[in-house]
């Protein structure tokens, strides 16, 4: 499919690449903090963030203290996190979601308890505990977080104190700085061929094997118009057999940020049936995943579905 030049730059896709470590610390300067009494590593995380904060969890343990903005007890224990957090020093970070209006993320944790804290580490979830816990004990089970971290690579700091200046973010090597500048000017056809580039020089770059898949959807997707993808839907849905209307609306989905509903779709496809179009299918569904992010949680719960529709 040929590129638009006149596209959006990024039309619902989230960038994928290096986690801005300074941004949590900028946000909560510019007040993303004050309403839970303030930490320079606490942030509020919503459905479209998480991804980013999950990746945070490659670098430093992150926590996820899940609320409701109705319950004071949420409240009480997030002001008791973030002053740990402080103690902490930027070693773990803190994110903040409101279970009320992000239902998906408390439901990919399956939580049935509010408040629930749990930790990440490389995306990977660790129960921590629900409802009242004394402050010392919540110190406690951060000092085993990081233990658990530590033996598992994770060592990192979002660094400085809080207050401080944010460090300059590292640069993009060149071919993903190409790849960024070119889907900044809507030039897909460069930036796909940045990352192919990078990806023949370093074959286990995965941060070029996830920009690349989310350029191939980009471009996929960059000609549709509204009657077009509606056109498609309509399509989808009277025949079932059809693999390439499937493929399509699950892109369709996706950069609209229905993500579980492409899952399911292919999942569903593959499921009944057999042959190349399968397979077509499956290799379209792990790209998809790359796009999402690896480490969402909605990405997991598809994968244990695919493996049960292959086996």
């Amino acid at each position: 499919m040929s590129q638009n030049s006149s596209m959006p730059a990024n039309p619902g896709i989230n960038l994928r690449g290096a986690v801005d470590l300074s941004a949590l610390k900028n946000r909560s300067a510019a007040g993303d903090g004050a309403a839970g009494g303030g930490s320079p590593y606490a942030v509020d995380v919503n459905e479209q963030s998480f991804q980013e904060f999950v990746g945070l969890s490659q670098r430093v343990p992150v926590v996820v203290s899940l609320g409701s903005g109705r319950s004071n007890q949420s409240a009480v224990l997030n002001r008791v996190l973030e002053r740990l957090m402080n103690d902490f020093g930027g070693k773990i970070a803190l994110g903040r979601v409101d279970a009320d209006t992000n239902a998906q993320i408390a439901q990919a944790f399956g939580v049935t308890v509010i408040p629930t804290v749990i930790a990440l580490v490389k995306g990977q979830p660790v129960p921590l505990f629900e409802g009242d816990m004394p402050e010392d004990q919540i110190r406690t089970f951060l000092d085993e977080l990081l233990k658990v971290a530590a033996s598992n690579g994770v060592t990192g700091s979002l660094g400085g104190a809080p207050g401080a200046e944010p460090a300059e973010p590292a640069p993009l090597p060149p071919l993903h700085q190409a790849a960024f500048d070119a889907i900044e000017a809507g030039d897909l056809a460069a930036a796909q061929a940045a990352y192919e580039k990078a990806l023949a020089e370093m074959p286990a770059d995965a941060d070029a094997k996830v920009g690349l898949a989310q350029v191939h959807l980009m471009r996929r997707v960059a000609d549709l118009d509204a009657d077009q993808a509606e056109a498609l839907r309509t399509r989808a849905a009277s025949e079932p057999d059809d693999a390439e209307a499937q493929l399509a609306v699950a892109d369709l989905d996706v950069t609209g940020g229905h993500v579980e509903d492409a899952f399911a779709r292919l999942v569903t496809y593959i499921s009944l049936h057999f042959g190349p179009e399968r397979e077509i299918a499956r290799v379209r569904l792990l790209e998809l995943y790359d796009v999402v992010g690896t480490a969402d949680p909605r990405v997991a719960k598809s994968r244990q579905a695919l493996a049960r529709a292959l086996f």
